[in-house]
């Protein structure tokens, strides 16, 4: 497997010597575009998202995150930068029909062809209002169909124009549209499943594919072959429909394994995969499924699965040589299908051969060989190669050996964080029985823990009701843990790190307290007397001063001991520590934790033996101390090596026996009849608690409805009080209306009296103005008459004496004639 990096490059060579395909996966060539500088975090990937196949299968155009396309040729191992076009690409797809152009759907809603010769752009088309996240382009490479999640538009390549434009269905998102391979035919896939043929001519619509009956499939992804007569179509379950397009039939209905959670991809093989028993031969195809899971991703081909780390998605070359498989980290992987196919010529695995042995504690050795001893009392050092780890066959589940297991531990210490959770899972060989594990859910919260948010109080409430939940089913499977006032300290770690995964979580607690814990339950209520005891002796034969300051002080092994295992060592220690000290506990013998419990207290001597209250003994196994955990651990191991076999925990202990698959094991190493006591003492009381409540609560009835008719009395007293206040307010409102009305009425008739005075006064004043003005009248006529009297006397004497004077020039003339 080769790696290339495209970081700053705009061309060269894809591999630099000839590619040899990977023998496990057939990886050849691992892309990436790693960025790294002053400004950039080193080793980040500018992530590769989408890439398609050009018709000869020899070229393939990837587009990542920054816009930038590039061209890999396999054939002539070369690649090169066609465009940076500086928005992040959602879909890409070639011409086929014009083997130098291609599409490619950005960011920014538009769709945008490219040639590869020139390296251009050809045309940008905009129509969508949301990301393009499929291209489809008819075979003669005339119309494209481009989808998004509202429409899907038909486009005409010669002029590059919007044809027409499919719209959803009434408030269901459209998922898909294609052009079926040698037709005129769209199909359209909708949400709610539905199917529709149209052609594309005329957009008519020419068939719908019923929905099936039963649970919804959700699909979500689809293929079709290269005549375009079957259709696979696959979604969130594990079944694929393929679909007869000319009878319009589902023709099967493949089932796949139990693990599979959804299809996330779907793609048909060409007729020229010929390798192996082919399973589809009457359909002329092979079928390549890429199906998620929460964790990983498996690719299965022609029913060999191989593991293949968070594909993002992939495509096929036409002729079925390569695959490109764009991965979650950004990266595109180009896998050898020749390579692939070579695993369905191999044999099947062999089945896993388990050696049992008459001996308890037969176990592995910590080299991993198994030798043939003869142990006796005294013989320690021969006992060595058997108490150092638990009891397994050096091949386990998913494919693990203990014996390179514990070969890390004894290298590291422990185990790799990031692959401890499956480690345990393999180690303990938990069987996940899904079907049992939700049988004991069904039956809802146990009594014993209803009350879990009083007995014990956590800020999460996802983690309480988790830690509720698990609780619950533990006593469902066994009544002895729903009397067991410490079983929350001894979940609450594990429902901690497994809080995502309840069935792990559950069968984890449930293993250990069926092998770690089979005999803590002897003496209950008491503490597990013969556990202690074994510690105890441990403790006297290797450190007896130690234990003698114990005694002088009246400290117990229920002080010193029983904490450390009823807290599962989760009080004393820090996560990462407890951690590694469990992943020791879980690779070794259920008697190493004994060993671990009397090594803690070796190693803690010195602050120990300087206590001399009880107290301080108590707060010591309570509380988080200056104690090295490695060194605890290697005390641990030293002890199971130098052990005499008459008080060694390993002689005395049952070997590591996994669950059951299927149903969970019968768990009743406890003295039934105290628990039937208590558990029947516990529904006494819980009958007595109920009717206690029940008559308080008719009490509390009672006397809630004599208050309630007090309450109601007393309202309606007070309404009534309420009322004659109001009343008495009323009237006297009335009286004061009234009084104030009154003398309204009294300054109103005052104001009638002054304004008759006024009007009186005025008809008075106008009278003496009127008959002042006819006076003036008068006056000013007579006047006026005077005038023209004295006008008209005046005239009259001027004419008089105007005949006077005339008569006398007359006598004058006459006498002056004469």
């Amino acid at each position: 497997m080769q790696t290339l990096d495209v970081c700053k490059k705009t061309g060269g060579k894809i591999w630099q010597r000839k590619p040899v395909p990977s023998s496990d996966n057939g990886l050849m060539v691992k892309i990436s575009n790693n960025v790294s500088g002053a400004l950039s975090t080193p080793g980040r990937n500018v992530r590769f998202l989408h890439s398609s196949f050009n018709k000869n299968g020899d070229s393939f155009l990837a587009g990542d995150h920054q816009g930038n396309i590039f061209m890999f040729d396999l054939e002539r191992n070369k690649f090169s930068l066609i465009e940076k076009s500086s928005q992040p690409c959602t879909a890409l797809c070639f011409n086929n029909a014009r083997k130098t152009e291609f599409l490619v759907g950005l960011a920014d809603y538009s769709l945008q062809c490219y040639d590869t010769v020139s390296q251009s752009v050809i045309s940008v088309m905009k129509g969508h209002t949301t990301a393009i996240h499929s291209i489809s382009i008819h075979a003669s490479g005339k119309y494209a169909l481009t989808t998004s999640s509202e429409t899907a538009l038909l486009w005409d390549l010669d002029n590059f124009s919007l044809q027409k434009k499919l719209s959803n269905k009434e408030d269901v998102p459209l998922l898909k549209a294609f052009f079926l391979p040698i037709s005129n035919t769209i199909i359209t896939c909708f949400k709610d499943d539905s199917i529709f043929g149209w052609e594309s001519e005329t957009l008519s619509c020419k068939y719908q594919l019923p929905v099936p009956d039963g649970d919804s499939p959700h699909y979500k992804v689809f293929a079709t072959t290269r005549d375009g007569r079957l259709l696979a179509a696959g979604g969130k379950t594990r079944f694929i429909h393929l679909w007869s397009l000319d009878t319009r039939r589902i023709l099967r209905i493949i089932e796949l394994p139990n693990k599979v959670t959804s299809v996330k991809q779907l793609e048909f093989l060409p007729d020229s995969f010929q390798t192996g028993v082919d399973q589809f031969q009457h359909f002329g195809n092979h079928l390549l499924t890429n199906i998620c899971t929460i964790n990983s991703i498996y690719m299965l081909v022609d029913l060999i699965w191989m593991l293949v780390n968070k594909v993002h998605n992939s495509i096929i070359s036409p002729a079925a040589r390569h695959i490109v498989c764009t991965m979650e980290d950004g990266t595109l992987h180009v896998y050898s299908v020749s390579a692939l196919s070579s695993e369905l010529n191999k044999p099947p695995a062999p089945l896993v051969k388990v050696v049992t042995s008459n001996k308890m504690c037969d176990t592995m050795s910590t080299v991993g060989s198994e030798k043939s001893m003869n142990r006796t009392a005294g013989s320690t050092k021969s006992y060595n190669s058997h108490v150092t780890s638990r009891k397994y066959t050096n091949f386990l589940p998913d494919g693990m050996e203990m014996s390179k297991l514990l070969a890390i531990l004894r290298g590291y210490g422990e185990y790799p964080a990031k692959y401890r959770m499956f480690i345990w899972r393999s180690v303990l060989r938990l069987p996940e029985n899904h079907a049992a594990y939700a049988a004991l859910v069904d039956k809802g919260t146990h009594p014993s823990f209803a009350k879990m948010h009083e007995v014990y109080p956590l800020k999460s409430r996802k983690l309480l009701r988790v830690l509720q939940r698990i609780l619950s089913a533990l006593a469902h499977w066994s009544p002895i843990f729903g009397e067991t006032q410490y079983l929350p300290m001894l979940a609450f770690p594990f429902v901690k790190l497994f809080q995502n995964n309840h069935l792990v979580c559950f069968e984890i607690i449930a293993t250990l307290l069926v092998n770690w814990g089979s005999h803590w339950f002897e003496y209950f209520p008491n503490p597990p007397i013969n556990i202690l005891a074994m510690i105890e002796n441990v403790l006297a034969h290797h450190d007896r001063l130690l234990l003698q300051h114990f005694v002088r002080y009246g400290v117990t092994s229920q002080i010193y001991a029983w904490p450390l295992l009823e807290s599962v060592f989760s009080e004393v220690l820090t996560k990462e520590e407890w951690l590694m000290l469990w992943d020791n506990i879980f690779s070794r013998h259920p008697g190493f934790i004994l060993m671990l419990v009397v090594a803690y207290a070796i190693c803690a001597r010195g602050p120990l033996t300087q206590c001399v209250e009880l107290d301080d003994f108590k707060y010591f196994y309570h509380h988080r101390n200056a104690v090295d955990i490695k060194l605890v651990i290697k005390q641990a191991l030293r002890l199971m090596e130098s052990t005499p076999d008459d008080i060694h925990p390993v002689k005395l202990l049952e070997k590591f026996k996994p669950l059951t698959r299927g149903q969970y094991p019968v768990f009743n190493k406890y003295p039934k009849y105290i628990v039937d006591y208590q558990v029947q003492e516990r529904e006494r009381i819980r009958q007595e608690e109920d009717e206690y409540l029940r008559q308080k609560q008719l009490s509390l009835n009672t006397e809630q409805e004599a208050a309630k008719r007090r309450q109601e009395e007393e309202a309606w007293y007070r309404q009534q009080q309420l009322l004659l206040e109001a009343e008495n307010k009323r009237r006297l409102m009335i009286q004061a209306e009234e009084q104030k009305l009154a003398d309204q009425r009294k300054r109103l008739f005052a104001m009638n009296r002054e304004v008759k005075l006024k009007e009186l006064q005025l008809l008075d004043a106008a009278r003496r103005k009127f008959l002042q003005f006819q006076k003036q009248q008068r006056e000013a006529e007579l006047r006026r008459l005077d005038d023209e009297m004295q006008r008209k006397v005046g005239k009259d004497f001027n004419k008089t004496r105007t005949c006077t004077n005339g008569s006398q020039c007359c006598v004058l003339q006459a006498m002056t004639d004469q």
